[in-house]
């Protein structure tokens, strides 16, 4: 008698079986997502000879006589390292290098599909903040810019501050300024469909780690009326004594109205609401806000404040998820960014050339401009091209372009 031939996909088969055997995601990943592909064909020997030996050591000869000509004669000024040390992954925390290199990956793919830019996932093994800066300024050499990616506070600041200090390609930090980059540009086109001025707004934040901070610090530095920032323990504020360097000057900084006490208490009559925290914020709360208040909930997978409620109260909602108008997503601003800065070959990501991407940004929507299309998409092929644009003139102007 035959042996019963077992379809391998029916239930009985795949009763207990791997959950990566049918998700679509594994299936995805599978191999990784990315590769390195030549640009010069190796078909015989005259092709080895020219892009190997012998013909390699001119070019070598070269840029060793004339350190600049490596910008000409290899990839450094079209690539770009995505850094992390997996301490603070996409909302899923400390969850180490080796599990952080898929979203790395994906960041990589993004670099080249919006921007045209090739990048590197380097993935490090340790959190000491002296060693990653170290590794950094080490391989810095092979790339034309840094992409910090993914690195816990307060470290991040640090680690960012001091690669500026010793490199002359840009450093970025992403998940600070990309954040705060695109959400000024929804908060510009918000401000403009309801009729005001960025410096009539009061702004109150909601997490004051690494989005949070720069977000507080890039609208003051675009002119916003006053920001009041709050983390897990309530306003911060300059009375209180458990702040950290970092937390005490944005104490400095924000909150001219002198508030403290909750979250809650700073909502009160606010104009915007600003969530990069991943905590829940009362109805009650968003109610009390001013008249046409903007509401950027934007903790993923669930919003501080749910789309429906934030609707029954806003003019303006914005969320950082695809499936609701208003995506506030990084994928708008640092593919263009980087593109914008190697075009030019720039030393530094300014502040001048970041307030140019926001305004590339919002500037996109032009006559789109709706409640629920304040940000353009971000398969807008538009967009890119013109931060790019924005930024690369920006660093002209500011005196860090080299080219």
């Amino acid at each position: 008698m035959a042996a019963e031939i077992v379809n391998p996909l029916s239930e009985s088969a795949t009763e207990g079986a791997p959950e990566e055997l049918f998700d679509p995601a594994f299936a995805l990943h599978r191999g990784g997502k990315m590769a390195i592909q030549a640009t010069v064909p190796v078909r015989d020997k005259d092709d080895l000879s020219l892009a190997y030996t012998p013909g390699v050591a001119k070019v070598c000869t070269a840029i060793a006589e004339q350190p600049e000509l490596v910008h000409d004669y290899t990839w450094k000024s079209q690539v770009v390292a995505v850094v992390t040390d997996g301490t603070a992954v996409l909302g899923l925390g400390d969850i180490g290098p080796e599990a952080s290199l898929p979203v790395m990956e994906g960041k990589a793919i993004l670099f080249k599909q919006f921007g045209g830019v090739d990048a590197v996932p380097i993935a490090l093994a340790t959190t000491d903040t002296d060693e990653i800066v170290d590794t950094v300024v080490r391989l810095a050499p092979s790339f034309g810019g840094v992409n910090l990616e993914d690195i816990s506070a307060p470290r991040c600041f640090e680690i960012e501050r001091k690669l500026q200090e010793r490199l002359d390609i840009p450093v970025f930090h992403d998940d600070q300024h990309g954040t705060a980059i695109v959400t000024l540009a929804a908060l510009r086109n918000a401000a403009k469909l309801t009729g005001r001025a960025l410096g009539d707004l009061r702004a109150v934040i909601s997490g004051a780690g690494a989005a949070g901070v720069a977000i507080a610090k890039f609208l003051l530095s675009a002119g916003i009326g006053d920001v009041c920032v709050a983390d897990r323990k309530g306003i911060v504020s300059s009375d209180r004594e458990d702040l950290t360097d970092v937390k005490r000057e944005i104490a400095g900084l924000t909150n001219k109205a002198g508030l403290t006490g909750s979250l809650e208490t700073a909502l009160a009559g606010a104009d915007v609401f600003i969530g990069v925290s991943g905590g829940t914020v009362p109805e009650a709360a968003v109610a009390a806000m001013a008249k046409d208040a903007f509401v950027f909930a934007m903790a993923n997978p669930n919003p501080e404040v749910h789309p429906d409620v934030a609707h029954k109260y806003a003019a303006v909602v914005a969320t950082g998820r695809s499936d609701y108008p208003n995506q506030i997503n990084n994928v708008l601003a640092f593919p263009g960014i980087f593109a914008g800065a190697l075009q030019v070959r720039a030393s530094q990501i300014t502040e001048g050339m970041k307030i140019a991407a926001a305004d590339a940004i919002a500037g996109v929507v032009g006559d789109e401009l709706s409640a629920d299309c304040v940000i353009p998409s971000p398969f807008d092929d538009r967009v890119a091209p013109a931060v790019a644009a924005a930024v690369a003139a920006a660093a002209r102007a500011e005196g860090v372009a080299r080219r």
